[in-house]
């Protein structure tokens, strides 16, 4: 079957080829995906413009929102199918696998309920005018998705771009797209006209960078790293489209010496360990007050010493890195932290009998980092946490907020004025206060400060996003 979705029909590349798809947890081939270029996304780009001015365009939100209400409903029914193509694809375990796909699904019930609820608003103006602001979508909306998420980021971002009347072009990850070919079939089961979604399989640097650049699109959203951020926003500016762009992180969990222990242990190896570190909001940096500094690390090395690494179908805390290139990125972070003399405190365990190709490496726990090494500042994207202690609330701050990025942080007191002034001073787009991720939270606005990006994806910020206003001025008089 072909992987490229235009205009309702699953159609082979312009040019041809294909590309392989790798088993993470043996490191072989298993299948293979279409290679679109920029013929096909050009074709694509041109079916989403035909079907705003068409069959889509001319629907009204609630029409729209049952449209995905369905859709969410199918993705529940096969959910175990969907599933088995995630973990399979990524090598997560499939109880992450199968939140994951529930996950997608709540993407479209929320956003299908909210399609109709959008409202404007009029200004009082002169005598003799009537004046109101609508919202509007985009156009046609370009969506660039990564592999480490790629259900869950298929719902994240194109939920909310069709409830808004968007048409829309999705750029899978070449390392992991099957979950997101089936769900593009289920879309069409679920009554999405021929060509609101489209998906173009293929590289980054040849369809990726073919959708940025597009003069066709109106809008586009990109999750990766801050490098080829960088590149979007060129490529995007070159016509005046505007961008959300999620970039990554290195996000602190901050644990004051009256926390409690018992809540906030497990979730801060769980915020790293978590899809085996691939997060862009895993929690990497555990910062520790430095009178209970020990007591501390006694506690996370405990939790890291009880964390396993397997296939999916074991089951496990963990799975592989997703591919080679960044098993020897992950593989090199940790080796180099050794050699400088970083001390390893706990390390996870794989389970035995594991494919000797396969991307596995441990979760490791690094104590008494320097504030300036490269584990301290850079975002590995793998299962390395690193631990520093600090001395009191403002040292806390300025270490919290001592990286380039700024996406999420965990704060752990019972102080509830220390609480506030956390929340305030730490640069990220979320906080938590005495918990980390909160379940991802469909309804919890999500992004970055700095280096970590900007815009807004989840919540009904995302509907703002993903649209822009109109103001209609009538006079009467």
């Amino acid at each position: 079957m072909s992987t490229l979705l235009i205009e309702g029909k699953w159609v082979t590349p312009v040019e041809g080829g294909t590309i392989d798809v790798i088993n993470p947890c043996t490191g072989d081939k298993f299948t293979t995906i279409e290679r679109g270029r920029a013929a096909d996304i050009d074709l694509a780009v041109k079916a989403a413009q035909r079907a705003l001015d068409g069959a889509w365009g001319r629907l009204t939100a609630t029409e729209r929102g049952r449209i995905l209400q369905r859709f969410g409903e199918l993705i529940l029914k096969h959910n175990e199918e969907l599933a088995q193509l995630e973990a399979k694809d990524t090598g997560k375990p499939m109880t992450v696998a199968r939140n994951d796909i529930t996950a997608v699904a709540r993407y479209f019930e929320f956003y299908g309920g909210a399609a109709d609820k959008v409202h404007g608003q009029t200004i009082p103006y002169l005598n003799g005018y009537n004046v109101s602001v609508v919202r509007v979508p985009h156009g046609v909306t370009a969506h660039i998705i990564p592999w480490n998420y790629p259900a869950q980021m298929f719902g994240r971002t194109l939920a909310p771009a069709l409830a808004m009347g968007n048409a829309t072009v999705l750029k899978p990850s070449e390392d992991a797209c099957l979950s997101v070919i089936r769900l593009g079939e289920l879309a069409q089961e679920a009554g999405l006209p021929p060509g609101a979604l489209n998906i173009v399989t293929g590289y980054g640097h040849e369809a990726g960078a073919a959708l940025t650049a597009h003069p066709g699109i109106n809008f586009a959203t990109f999750t990766g790293s801050p490098e080829v951020g960088v590149m979007v926003q060129e490529a995007t500016a070159k016509n005046s489209v505007p961008c959300v762009l999620e970039l990554g992180g290195k996000s602190p969990q901050v644990v004051f010496n009256d926390a409690d222990l018992d809540k906030a242990v497990p979730a801060i190896v769980k915020a790293i360990v978590q899809n085996a570190g691939q997060t862009c909001s895993a929690g990497s940096r555990l910062l520790i007050q430095q009178d209970i500094y020990d007591k501390v690390m006694e506690r996370v090395s405990a939790g890291f010493a009880a964390i396993r690494v397997g296939t999916p179908e074991m089951d496990l805390d963990c799975g592989p890195i997703i591919n080679s290139k960044q098993h020897g990125r992950v593989s090199g972070f940790i080796s180099d932290s050794v050699a400088s003399g970083i001390p390893v405190v706990a390390e996870a365990q794989l389970a035995p009998g594991l494919p000797a190709g396969g991307y596995f490496v441990k979760p490791t726990l690094f104590g008494a980092v320097p504030r300036d090494h490269n584990l301290a500042c850079k975002e590995v994207f793998g299962p390395v946490l690193t631990a520093m202690p600090f001395t009191d609330e403002e040292d806390a701050v300025r270490l919290a907020n001592a990286t380039e990025y700024g996406l999420v942080a965990g704060v752990w007191t019972e102080n509830g004025g220390r609480q506030a002034r956390m929340a305030q001073r730490i640069q990220s787009g979320q906080v938590f206060i005495n918990c980390y991720g909160a379940g991802g939270g469909v309804e919890l606005p999500f992004g970055g400060m700095k280096k970590s990006g900007h815009g807004r994806e989840k919540g009904f910020l995302a509907l703002e996003e993903m649209s822009t206003t109109k103001t209609i001025v009538q006079f009467y008089n």
